[in-house]
Order: C-alpha cells, then sequence, then structure tokens
C-alpha cells in the first residue's frame, strides 16, 4: 500500500471520477456504462491490445440483452461470431441435448461464440466515443494510494514511468489474481476446485459438428466451441496432474483426444509441441467484503469462478451493470459513499453465491466422478435420460447458463450531449 511520501522521483499524475483497474469485460463494460451517465472514467489495462486466447469466449443471452438495451446490439452482431441455440452433450456414445435457449425470455436466444478480443475492441470503440472515457494501455495498475482509511488513486507503471490515478472511486476489475484487491488487504474465501483445464486450438473442417459439444467417456471430459476454422478446446484433468501428463509425453495425450473426439484424428498432430497447450489452474473464491472507503472489488476481483458452464465473463458483466446503475449518480456528483459500495455487494452477493453452489455441486458430484471414471459409459445416468425425454426441462439448464441468477438491466440514462464530465480534481 503506498503512500505519496515513499517515492521521491516525480511521476506523472492525472485526475479522473473513477479509475477502474482492468481492461476485461467487467471493467470496459463499468467504464463504458459510466461514461455514457457522464462520469469521467480511467480504465487502465496493463497489455499493448486484448489480443490475448483462451479466455471466456461465450457470450450469453444475458450479456446480449444488456446490449440490445444500450442499443449497441445490432452493430455487434455485425460482428463475425457463431450462435448456440441448443447446448448439445456427448456422454459415451449417446448425444444429450442439455440446454434449449429458444424459450428464454431475452431478444436473442442463444450463445454468441466469439473471441474475447473482439468482444472488448467493440466495447473500446463504443466507449470512446463518449468524452469522459480514456483508455490507457500498457499501464498496469501495481499499488493503491491511501490518505487516512480512503483509497484515493491507483499507482501504475507505464512504458514512460510510473503514473498516479487520483480518483474519486477505485474499481479492481483486474482478474482472479488481483493486483489491487492483495494492496488493499481483502479477506479472500477459498472454496477450491477438483479440476484444471488445458486449453488448446485444433482446425475444423466443414464435415464437423455444429454445436457447441461436451464429450465424457472413460475419465475424458472435452468442451469444443466452434470458433469457425478452428475449435477451441478444453480438456478437464483433475487438479495437480498436468506434470504427469507432460511426463507421459505428447503423443498419449494427442491419443487421449482423438479418443474422446475420433473425427479429431486427423488433425490432434497439429500440436506440435506443449506450448500448444495452456493451462488454466481453475480457482473458484470469493471476498468476504468486496469494498472499503473509496474501493469496490467486481468481476473475478471480488470472486473467481470455475470455467464450469462458461459463466464467469457473463456475471463479471451483471456485476458492471450493477454497480453502474448504483454507482453512476452518486459519481456524477463526486459523492460516492461506503454505503453506496455496500449495496453493489448486497446486489450480488446472492448471484454469486448461488452460482458458485452450482459450479461446485457440479465440479463434486459431476465432473469429478466422470474424471474418476476409467470404464467407457455403457448407460446413460438417469438425471440425463430424463433430459432427453422431456424436452421441457431443457429450459431449466437454458436459464442458468442462459441469464444466470438475478440477470441485471440498464437503468441509467445516457447524459446529454452537451454535458462535458469533469475529473476529481
Amino acid at each position: 500500500m503506498a503512500t505519496d511520501q515513499e517515492s521521491n522521483a516525480t511521476p506523472e499524475r492525472v485526475a479522473t471520477t473513477c479509475c477502474i483497474a482492468g481492461g476485461g469485460p467487467a471493467g470496459m463494460m463499468l467504464g463504458f456504462l459510466l461514461a455514457r451517465a457522464g462520469a469521467d472514467v480511467t480504465v487502465l489495462e496493463k497489455h499493448k491490445d486484448f489480443l490475448r486466447d483462451f479466455r471466456g469466449d461465450t457470450v450469453h443471452p444475458s450479456t446480449l440483452e444488456v446490449l440490445y438495451e444500450l442499443g449497441l446490439l445490432d452493430d455487434f452482431l455485425k460482428r463475425p461470431h457463431q450462435e448456440a441455440r441448443d447446448l448439445v452433450a456427448y456422454v459415451g456414445q449417446e448425444q444429450v441435448p442439455f440446454a434449449d435457449l429458444s424459450h428464454l425470455p431475452t431478444h436473442c436466444k442463444f450463445v454468441v461464440l466469439m473471441p474475447q478480443w473482439d468482444f472488448l475492441n467493440f466495447l473500446a470503440e463504443r466507449s470512446q466515443q463518449h468524452p469522459g472515457f480514456h483508455l490507457r494501455m500498457e499501464c498496469e495498475a501495481t499499488d493503491i494510494l491511501v490518505e487516512g482509511d480512503r483509497v484515493k488513486g491507483v499507482r501504475a507503471a507505464t512504458k514512460r514511468g510510473e503514473l498516479q490515478v487520483l480518483a474519486n472511486l477505485v474499481v479492481a476489475a483486474d482478474g482472479r489474481h488481483s493486483t489491487i484487491r492483495a494492496k488493499a488487504g481483502f479477506d479472500v474465501m477459498q472454496i477450491g476446485a477438483p479440476i484444471d483445464v488445458l486449453w488448446m486450438r485444433i482446425p475444423r473442417t466443414s464435415g464437423d459438428p455444429e454445436q457447441l459439444l461436451g464429450r465424457v467417456d472413460a475419465g475424458k471430459f472435452f468442451v469444443m466451441l466452434n470458433r469457425g476454422d478452428y475449435w477451441q478446446c478444453a480438456y478437464v484433468i483433475p487438479k495437480g496432474r498436468f506434470e504427469a501428463i507432460r511426463a507421459a509425453g505428447l503423443a498419449n495425450f494427442q491419443k487421449d483426444l482423438a479418443e474422446i473426439a475420433p473425427f479429431l484424428s486427423d488433425r490432434v498432430g497439429e500440436l506440435k509441441s506443449w506450448d500448444d497447450v495452456k493451462l488454466l489452474s481453475v480457482a473458484v473464491d470469493r471476498l468476504r467484503q468486496w469494498y472499503r472507503e473509496g474501493l469496490l472489488c467486481i468481476g473475478d476481483a471480488a470472486h473467481a469462478m470455475s470455467p464450469i458452464g462458461g459463466i464467469g465473463i457473463n456475471l463479471a458483466i451483471q456485476d458492471a451493470v450493477a454497480a453502474a446503475n448504483i454507482l453512476s449518480d452518486p459519481l456524477c456528483k463526486k459523492s460516492v459513499s461506503t454505503n453506496d459500495l455496500r449495496r453493489v455487494q448486497q446486489r450480488r452477493m446472492f448471484p454469486t453465491r448461488a452460482t458458485q453452489a452450482l459450479q461446485v455441486f457440479a465440479q463434486d458430484r459431476i465432473v469429478g466422478p466422470a474424471l474418476k471414471r476409467t470404464a467407457k459409459i455403457t448407460r446413460l445416468p438417469l438425471a440425463l435420460k430424463i433430459l432427453r425425454s422431456w424436452p421441457l426441462l431443457r429450459r431449466i439448464p437454458a436459464r442458468v447458463v442462459g441469464m444466470g441468477f438475478r440477470p441485471e438491466h440498464v437503468k441509467i440514462p445516457a447524459a446529454s450531449p452537451e454535458k462535458t464530465p469533469t475529473a476529481v480534481r
């Protein structure tokens, strides 16, 4: 935790009403919404661009509904993407449709598959149309600035040296390994996850299936996302097993992939080395308290999610919408109170707990046992037989995956065009 007296060098200083650390989905959506409402916002992103693979690339109906409410949906859907209207799994040799999105009370009854960098670039382009929005790339938040007990800004590292951003409010949206939440000393409750995920891309051909696919059999759990000319693949493994898999050799790993998805047999050789396989160490946690005076955590900085269901990105965006609804007016008046920040946590704690409870149940009762199984699956579990036989029941997982618990709606109007935001000082 930094104070002004700790550095003899004279850093660059800027002032803003809200400083958001992290240019991921939560940070960019919150920045856009606040700037649209008339606040002065500075978003700090440590990378030079958004081009990083193997991130959450599913945009669910709840997020698409937010884009509709903002008048952005039509332009967004003009970008290259794929759409999944039914979610399908292969369990053993049986195909099981388990989620039917066609009955959701949303304008888009499908999941959009789009590289996350395209989504973030879209938000950045629309955000920069508002005069109060400022995006600083290659600017990494490294510490908080504190005056008494109040967080008054962020210390950041840039190519030109140190930057200090003074703000009425700092929002930590810098992910599951959040520097800001660590520097602020928040109490993290570890929930745990018995799995890790290996991400990779494998070429896709015209004869491949179209659907969003999950495949489960004989101790293997494999998810495939259609990215047009390639599959983004997630191979789920027991936590800590990656080194043992590497030791067994790449050829053995390729064989495992071909066994779980036989139509990829002629392409698994495109994985030339272990550099083509990325490990995601899965963590599930949440803060007991998301805020302190002058600082709020949202998204993965407040609650790291399992990749199960692919709903982490959408939960983070719902946090951003709720935060904007509650905080935009106080921010424009430069009078954000601790009670305002408390209201954000109170609003978002139930969906966070409910989502994590569901993910932990799936990890412990479905994925974990599936990974321990050595024999091939010859009979469907009863629950899956019921889902296949009773299409009406597929609306339940569709609702959970597509909309989540307590979906948020944009309640703040756009500022009048002539309104010019002013900074904190």
